[in-house]
């Protein structure tokens, strides 16, 4: 009798937060509501086992979690190409007529809400994932966070759901919902949110999801990631997901031509300050799903959708000081110091201004009035300066020649805009990195020395440098946050146990600029000794295969640093060591062959496969091409298998991996 109470509770508050959240329609008075949710409460309190994944009281939030779990995505999120001007529309338009072979193409358009991107998985019609952007590959577990958003469905609505439906969308703070909650923090005298966007940013990626119920978050539909027996548009997929209780933002409408795209633009620009939440443009995607296929996709953006960015919001102020920042993996950032100025509802006092090329572009110098923006919204920027009220005798900035942190010498490679500090072994700025990085799997492999623990080692100055944590003591060790006797016990003979490794591990390791896994190993199969190749000109590591300009220019520079052959002296002192290579005098069985590794492999790790191809002369690559000539599928292959079938490309599993591996 309990069972059955408790199901019907659900699903009349289920069905009441549909018309309340989803369809702004409201059935029943918020006392009503709220009655059935303590009858609820009460029933799942009684009687715990009653709680399931779709229950309405979930939505309160869970217990703090010490850190995000990482959410893989079998098809990737991508970022969408932006257009800041009709021609770049009519462009995109122009190349998927040739591709497509048509002559005006249908569009589903919609608003590109300025929010924080989140997928949603659907097992069986119940919530059961959710996750951030990251990578686009790969990105944070916030389910718990997700279950707190009011308009997100915990089931879905009827009952011809897919049994698997993955969807992305945006977080956002609705306008009303910040103005509201921003009055009742200052009211309380609690910190306010700065603005919508970096509210539901923050709020989503909090580790007390507890605190996430608290903020008004807001989740909108635009897109299916996974999901079988869909319409074959992307305008009815948003309408058949609205049917299934996901919210869609509104606005949305199917057009032909560019001029009803344009048109389309301007309406809502000229509406803009008029939404109920944040946007930063327009977004066109051709409608059917067919030719969505066909164009696919380039870099990490799809070839058949574009994001027509609204323009930035400007204001003029001075220009008080200019201080160069270094980045965490070496980058000079030359920072704008302002005058106090409101742009869009924030204040700013720092602006980016690029790098060197855009200062002397720009001709921008302290003491100047310029105009600063928030570009996309989001990242403010110095645009230009005002000539008329630029004051006599100033003088042109330039980013000086050495490191303001450590004082090593700053390189620019030729060909590219950043300039970079050299002493990524040494230098303060990127000590965290430097750390993260050589203590990886792929690189030393220091199993347990994580970034929690390498913040703490960085922020108690316990290390200077990345030859240091070789030479703390067990008790330095086991005096560090979560940390005890026996963790440290095993951490230094994680420590001890990474000594022995390989030349071409030791090289990526060193986090040099340019230097991967690839370049790392070409470097060890050409070099039989360190000292050889830390002497190395730049025209004899052209020489060597897939080692261009910039690569070459780089490993020059970070040997040339002092300090950077110092510690790695100081490594090799501690007792690092590697084997040197027997050259290979016959050409490898599978040199020239390209291969890609898809889905789970069972009996061995992806980095041991891609090591054992290596090793055989072939390539590796993450995607499929007509170059491929051989894709390997473990487990719940995704795309890459699709396309490789499409291809008639040569497939085989992980048992003939291990035969050709063997022979």
């Amino acid at each position: 009798m309990s069972q059955k109470k408790a199901a019907q509770l659900r699903d009349t508050l289920n069905e009441h937060n549909h018309y309340y959240h989803v369809l702004d329609d409201p059935r029943i008075p918020d006392s009503e509501y709220d009655q059935l949710m303590r009858d609820l409460q009460a029933l799942e309190t009684k009687y715990p086992k009653l709680i399931t994944p779709d229950s309405p009281t979930q939505r309160i939030g869970a217990s703090p979690v010490s850190t995000f779990a990482k959410v893989i995505y079998n098809k990737p999120m991508l970022s969408l190409g932006n257009a800041f001007e009709n021609q770049e529309v009519l462009d995109f338009d122009k190349r998927a007529q040739e591709h497509l072979k048509v002559d005006n193409i249908e569009y589903s358009v919609e608003l590109k809400l300025d929010g924080l991107a989140m997928s949603l998985r659907y097992e069986n019609g119940i919530l059961v994932k959710a996750g951030t952007r990251g990578d686009g590959t790969s990105g944070e577990e916030v389910t718990h966070n997700a279950k707190t958003i009011k308009n997100v469905p915990l089931r879905l609505r009827g009952k011809d759901y897919p049994k698997l439906l993955e969807v992305r969308g945006e977080v956002v703070i609705l306008t009303a919902d910040f103005e509201k909650y921003n009055k009742k923090c200052a009211a309380n005298g609690h910190k306010m949110l700065t603005n919508p966007r970096s509210g539901a940013a923050g709020s989503l990626r909090q580790l007390d999801s507890r605190k996430t119920a608290k903020r008004p978050l807001s989740f909108f539909t635009y897109a299916v990631g996974e999901g079988q027996d869909l319409p074959k548009t992307h305008s009815k997929i948003l309408q058949q997901l609205h049917k299934w209780g996901l919210p869609i933002a509104p606005e949305t409408q199917v057009l032909k031509g560019t001029q009803a795209l344009f048109d389309y633009y301007q309406d809502i620009l000229a509406r803009r300050n008029t939404l109920p939440f944040d946007i930063d443009g327009v977004v066109y995607k051709i409608n059917a799903i067919a030719q969505q296929e066909i164009l696919g996709f380039v870099s990490r953006a799809p070839r058949w959708a574009i994001a027509y960015k609204f323009p930035a919001q400007e204001v003029s102020t001075k220009l008080l000081a200019i201080d160069v920042q270094v980045g965490r993996m070496g980058a000079l950032t030359p920072v704008a110091r302002l005058a106090p100025v409101t742009v869009g509802g924030v204040t700013i006092t720092n602006a980016t201004l690029h790098n060197q090329d855009e200062i002397n572009r720009k001709d921008v110098r302290v003491g100047d009035t310029v105009i600063v923006r928030r570009a996309g919204d989001v990242i403010p920027e110095v645009v230009r300066m005002i000539p008329d009220k630029r004051k006599k005798r100033t003088s042109a900035f330039i980013l000086p020649d050495k490191c303001p942190i450590c004082g090593s010498d700053v390189m620019r490679v030729t060909g590219e805009a950043v300039t970079r500090c050299t002493g990524g072994l040494f230098c303060p700025a990127q000590r965290k990195e430097a750390l993260k990085h050589f203590a990886a799997r792929r690189a030393m492999d220091i199993d347990g020395l994580g970034d929690k623990l390498i913040a703490q080692l960085v922020d108690k100055s316990l290390v200077e440098n990345i030859a240091d944590i070789y030479q703390l003591r067990a008790e330095q060790w086991a005096s560090l946050e979560r940390m005890g006797k026996k963790s440290s016990e095993k951490l230094m003979k994680a420590l001890e146990d990474s000594k022995k490794t390989t030349f071409a591990r030791f090289l990526y390791a060193l986090g040099i600029r340019d230097v991967g896994e690839s370049t790392a190993r070409i470097l060890s199969e050409n070099f039989s000794k360190l000292d050889t190749l830390m002497l190395a000109t730049n025209e004899a590591l052209q020489d060597l295969p897939d080692i261009g300009p910039v690569a070459a220019q780089s490993i020059v520079a970070f040997f040339q640093q002092s300090h950077n052959r110092d510690i790695i002296q100081t490594l090799q002192d501690e007792g690092i060591h590697w084997e040197v290579a027997t050259p290979v005098t016959t050409k490898p069985s599978l040199a020239g062959h390209t291969f890609v590794l898809t889905g789970t492999l069972q009996e061995m790790t992806r980095d041991h496969a891609k090591a054992q191809l290596h090793a055989l002369g072939a390539k590796v690559s993450g995607s499929v091409s007509k170059k491929t000539y051989c894709v390997v599928a473990g487990e719940k292959a995704g795309s890459k298998l699709d396309k490789a079938q499409k291809l008639g490309i040569k497939i085989i599993d992980e048992a003939a991996l291990k035969v050709l591996l063997d022979q």
